[in-house]
């Protein structure tokens, strides 16, 4: 697979947005960054265990948060980011 130029997007942003118009601005903020910190990794195999263990952080942060625990910053993006990818994936589900 070719690999990306650093900092972009496999994926226009705004095409998201109008293909997904169910993200926010803070989705779509989440998505960019936790994707820039998955393309960065130089392995297919640490790309995928890196996109697993978000996936998973992000749903150990929405059960903190709905036990009323506060939550870092780090857990908040993986939070955000779970949220996304959930919205784009019932976007195509329902499509």
């Amino acid at each position: 697979m070719p690999r990306l130029q650093s900092g972009s997007m496999p994926v226009d942003p705004e095409r998201l947005r109008r293909q997904f118009p169910d993200l926010t601005a803070g989705d779509i903020q989440a998505y960019e960054a936790v994707t820039r910190r998955i393309l960065a990794e130089p392995s297919p195999d640490r790309r995928a265990r890196l996109t697993r263990d978000t996936l998973a952080r992000g749903r150990q942060a929405r059960d903190k948060r709905a036990a009323g625990a506060a939550l870092s910053e780090a857990e908040a993006l993986d939070l955000r980011y779970l949220q996304a990818v959930a919205k784009m994936q019932a976007s195509v589900v329902k499509g």
